[in-house]
């Protein structure tokens, strides 16, 4: 059973929806609707009555078109109409969408082999509800703010289900950071790293999206934190946020300084490169030390995806130390995620945590803003050029918004 109010020249219309519903029952469920009549109203000429609100007819979204690891290979931007929200959902204007590494692990088609072209791109977004149905209504009205971690963000408009999302003070690209980057470095160091104050931990890629994070809360847990990076620009940036020793392994050979620095080796790795720098890792670990793996960057743009790495001694040498290699993948660990969101979001609030955000002001063709720059946003980030985390601005805010 589905209802809706819509506004068509100037009128009310009140349509009811459903299958088998006949006589007195079909008029006992419009009576008891029609007592919410007024604020359901309000919200669908919203996304109903386009020539009445700020929303447009069609939109703009990216759209995978062909499976590849080339991202622009791969994607589409495509002009569609702007969908409509069911009943749990929300209709989210775009402000500021995310970009991961993965987002070309998705455009492959490596995450669900079952799914084939066409289907829509990019997993997060932050903006402002400008539309919703029925049930969505007991929680969220128009003009609320929120991000959400979901499939479909990179477009200009995006239905997401009301459970997908967070509520957020202000549309803000550092809350984004959050939602991806943050909860994979918070759940992750807090359920399989077992921090104890005074270990190691080396993060690599530091300066990074998640790396920034895996930095700050080792740190929180009294940790001495070590963080590669690949300019004298990101070592400052890692010193700020509370990094003891960032090594630059453009300027500096990288398994020599760990060897030399930390004889003891690593307590603890959070690794996301893969390849040549996992084996270093897997060298380097102390005893009982833990290596998290929560990705290999390094083979994504690859036919197969996975870098090569020296697999047939792994078992000895955990072994020799009584080390472990844990794999940490964020779906798998959602019953964390209220929590994790709801800490971070607090530290923020209190200032005591930096998510820093690369809008691309320093790239070459300047900052990122609409769509067509996911692709430069993307090509940036596996350039290595970003400073925090990469965020694409999609829609500048109106001026004449009704919101």
């Amino acid at each position: 059973m589905s209802t809706s109010f819509l506004l068509r020249n100037g009128k009310r219309v009140f349509s009811v929806i459903g299958g088998g519903c006949r006589g007195t029952d079909a008029l006992s469920r419009v009576h008891f609707v029609s007592r919410r009549f007024i604020i359901d109203l309000s919200y669908s000429t919203h996304f109903m009555d386009f020539k009445g609100s700020s929303i447009p007819s069609s939109m703009k979204k990216l759209v995978v078109t062909k499976l590849s690891q080339n991202f622009r290979d791969a994607v589409a931007l495509q002009t569609v109409p702007v969908p409509t929200p069911g009943d749990g959902d929300l209709l989210v204007r775009n402000r500021f969408v995310g970009i991961n590494a993965s987002d070309i692990n998705y455009s492959a088609g490596r995450y669900d082999p079952t799914v084939t072209p066409p289907f829509d791109a990019g997993f997060e977004g932050i903006g402002e509800v400008v539309g919703l149905g029925l049930s969505a209504s007991g929680r969220y009205t128009v003009g609320d703010t929120v991000a959400y971690f979901a499939d479909g963000a990179f477009a200009e408009y995006t239905v997401i289900p009301m459970i997908k999302t967070v509520p957020v003070p202000a549309v803000k690209p550092e809350f984004l950071t959050l939602l991806l980057s943050g909860a994979t470095a918070y759940i992750a160091m807090k359920r399989l790293g077992d921090l104890a104050k005074g270990e190691t931990v080396l993060v690599t890629a530091a300066a990074g999206g998640t790396g920034q994070f895996a930095v700050q809360f080792a740190k929180q847990a009294g940790c001495h934190v070590v963080g590669t990076c690949s300019s004298n620009e990101k070592a400052g940036f890692l010193k700020t946020i509370g990094c003891d020793r960032p090594i630059n392994y453009t300027s500096e050979d990288l398994a020599a300084t760990l060897r030399k620095e930390y004889p003891q080796g690593l307590d603890v790795v959070y690794e996301s490169i893969g390849g040549s720098i996992f084996d270093m890792a897997v060298n380097n670990l102390a005893n009982k030390g833990r290596l998290i793996v929560i990705g290999f960057i390094s083979g994504y743009q690859t036919a197969s995806g996975v870098p090569t790495v020296k697999g047939g001694t792994l078992p000895v040498k955990l072994l020799q130390k009584s080390a472990s290699v844990r794999g940490f993948f964020l779906p798998h660990f959602l019953a964390d995620y209220k929590e994790a969101m709801g800490s971070m979001m607090q530290m923020f609030a209190k200032g005591k945590l930096v998510c820093e955000v690369d809008c691309g002001d320093m790239a070459p063709e300047g900052r990122f803003v609409g769509l067509e720059s996911v692709f430069r946003a993307v090509e940036y980030m596996y350039a290595g050029k970003n400073v925090g985390k990469v965020v694409v601005e999609v829609t500048p805010p109106s001026l004449d918004s009704k919101l």
